[in-house]
């Protein structure tokens, strides 16, 4: 009897647990389907359809029309240039990331004031860390006009020069993303068995030789995580270039594949071209990842 009491309330207490389990675990399916799921299935549906606006009536299927009208556009094929231009920060980032990670592994004072320094601009608001550089690159009072004027110089206009808004906004980058790759780094390294490098000081390895051989094939996973991620969001720029130029800045330079996505969507309301790049895009993105994946085996080590 008292037995099966026991087991009578271990058995409540498992479906408590379970039906706990299923609630905490349903809330991120449901918010995934609603806008997640859902979206896309819409999307699907858009590409191969003539909307105007943002209903469904009147809709009419075109089938590889919208695909065919976007891969005509010149200025989409633009986006894609200006898109991998920008993304060179990306492996910028990684480069900067992990010498001042590996710098920050010496015995120096205040390395996680240095580290906390790097990170912040990664956790400021995109919208506040542009406008803050609008106001450095600004053509009249900008402090880089100032300083250039101190120095005897002409002033240049930043942001309203085809030559000089990409790499404007790829400094931005660098910026800003360096110090997420540093805090990686930074664990990463303090995970190598130090006892390589003692093997390789005998060896006679310098300590360029113990870092190429040693310290970079053991991060590498770290490497290969910041560059997938990193090409993933460099795709996706749109928030930066709209930011400092709605208009897609001088000769249409700040225009990215997101942004041309977004000016056919919300400001032409042609919801199936607008769906079509979308597509266009993720199956980009799709192709890349699979060939860094498929790259990776080649110099990535996870031993």
């Amino acid at each position: 009897m008292y037995l099966d009491k026991v087991q009578a309330k271990k058995k409540k207490h498992a479906d408590r647990e379970g039906l706990t389990g299923f609630c905490l675990a349903f809330i991120p399916v449901l918010g995934f389907c609603l806008f997640g799921l859902i979206p896309m299935i819409l999307a699907i549906g858009m590409a191969f359809m003539n909307i105007r606006g943002y209903s469904f009536e009147g809709a009419t299927f075109v089938g590889f029309g919208n695909f065919k009208d976007v891969l005509n556009d010149s200025l989409f094929w633009k986006s894609i240039g200006n898109t991998l231009y920008m993304s060179v920060s990306a492996f910028i980032n990684i480069v900067l990331a992990l010498i001042v990670a590996f710098l920050l592994t010496k015995k120096i004072k205040g390395k996680k004031i240095f580290r906390t320094i790097y990170f912040i601009p990664y956790v400021c608001s995109v919208v506040a860390v542009t406008l803050m550089w609008m106001w450095i690159f600004n053509n009249r009072y900008g402090a880089v006009n100032m300083l250039i004027r101190h120095f005897g110089g002409e002033p240049v206009n930043w942001l309203n020069d085809s030559k000089w808004f990409k790499p404007i906004l790829i400094l931005m980058g660098v910026w800003s993303g360096t110090g997420y790759g540093i805090i990686l780094y930074g664990a990463a390294l303090t995970n190598v068995n130090s006892s390589l490098y003692e093997a390789a000081k005998v060896d006679g390895a310098n300590s360029f030789k113990s870092f190429m051989h040693i310290t970079v094939p053991a991060i590498s996973p770290t490497t290969f995580y910041l560059l997938i991620t990193g090409i993933i969001g460099a795709l996706q720029e749109f928030a930066r270039p709209q930011i400092i130029s709605a208009t897609g800045g001088p000769d249409n330079t700040g225009v990215t594949v997101v942004f041309y996505l977004y000016r056919r969507a919300f400001e032409y309301f042609e919801m199936g071209p607008a769906s079509a790049t979308a597509w266009l895009l993720a199956i980009f993105i799709l192709i890349l990842t699979v060939i860094n994946f498929a790259v990776s085996k080649l110099w990535v080590n996870y031993d």
